[in-house]
């Protein structure tokens, strides 16, 4: 193999073998590389090593408290990361993983302070992505691997969308094609008495209680009757992707009820405004300063759509992005949750501060 050293820095590689290997070993020399999952491409880092962890929060501007997602390269890993393993969890993992589940356990000693924001938490999850699964396996160990954008901004869900958000600050991205879930994973604390969905993702809680026969509990939901005992809840750790404002364009972005939105947009473009539009229902405005994208009207298909559509409507220079309210319905929860979060932070033409 040649010297990687030598090669163009944040140059986009097909998943071959040898390009799966050359980012392995440039994970074991402290760089860091982008890699594509089922839900998002990460930066990923040697999560063992504290100063790679580092160049991640270098790159993406993240606060040094907001922990990272280890990947592991299978269920049989985690003893190594987790310091208690409760039966549910291990019917999850067994249930979800390889998949878009993360789970929330007390880490062991050997996991870097650096990697969970100085919690004693860790996040772990084993991705569906054939091509992540291959460099876990060639590594052999865990892979810390945020979403490989700047932070606040919209998650990648291509090669060339890390490419255009970190340049040469990656080393390599492994070409994996478009990711096929599109949003987050879903993020199940069970480091507390009661299982939590800290962020919702694709697995929702019906799909939880199905394997463990209880519903946890969803931040942001009521608590259910059987732990309403009116003792107050322990402080949920910090987990990536839960603040207000995230997954956020650069142009300002409002969120409309359905029935309102093509009058809302009309109106804008009336008034001088460039407007982009995404909408599950069709529409062919006559107004060129009106660009309508129709959104599939199933959530899945819908997620996997969404940053994607986020990126190009941010790239036309529109004063404003509208986007249809979606329905408050589980299968829905998880994407209004991206929705919420970017209508929150946008409208910033700057990077967000670090």
């Amino acid at each position: 193999m040649s010297d990687t050293g030598a090669k163009l820095r944040g140059r986009i590689e097909p998943p071959t073998l040898v390009a799966i290997r050359e980012a392995a070993n440039l994970l074991r020399a402290g760089d860091i590389v982008g890699m594509p999952t089922e839900t998002v491409y990460g930066l990923a880092a040697d999560a063992l090593n504290p100063d790679a962890v580092k160049k991640i929060f270098a790159a993406k501007g993240r606060p040094a408290d907001h922990p990272l997602i280890v990947h592991l390269p299978s269920a049989d890993h985690l003893p190594r990361w987790a310091a208690s393993i409760p039966k549910d969890a291990v019917a999850l993992a067994r249930a979800f993983w390889p998949g878009p589940l993360t789970l929330i356990l007390k880490r062991t000693s050997d996991v870097p302070i650096e990697v969970t924001g100085g919690q004693d938490t860790v996040g772990l999850r084993v991705p569906s992505h054939p091509i992540a699964l291959a460099m876990l396996q060639v590594f052999d160990s865990g892979i810390a691997a945020p979403s490989a954008n700047r932070f606040g901004r919209i998650s990648p869900t291509t090669a060339v969308h890390v490419q255009e958000e970190l340049g040469d600050r990656v080393a390599m991205i492994v070409d994996g094609g478009p990711c096929e879930v599109g949003i987050e994973s879903t993020i199940l604390d069970f480091s507390r008495d009661v299982p939590e969905i800290l962020r919702p993702g694709a697995i929702t809680a019906d799909d939880i209680a199905h394997v463990i026969g209880r519903r946890p509990r969803v931040r942001g939901e009521a608590a259910p009757a059987l732990v309403a005992d009116n003792a107050p809840a322990s402080p949920a750790p910090r987990v990536s992707g839960a603040l207000a404002a995230h997954y956020a364009p650069r142009t300002p972005l409002r969120l409309v009820e359905p029935a309102l939105l093509v009058e809302e947009a009309v109106t804008l473009a009336g008034e001088g405004s460039r407007v982009a539009v995404l909408a599950r229902v069709v529409c062919n405005p006559q107004d060129s300063r009106l660009i309508w994208q129709t959104m599939p009207t199933e959530s899945a298909a819908y997620a996997q759509e969404l940053y994607a559509s986020l990126r190009a409507m941010d790239a036309l220079s529109a004063d404003f992005i509208l986007i249809e309210a979606l329905p408050l319905d589980a299968d829905w929860r998880a994407v209004a949750d991206r929705l919420g979060r970017a209508s929150v932070g946008a409208g910033v033409r700057d990077d967000p501060p670090s």
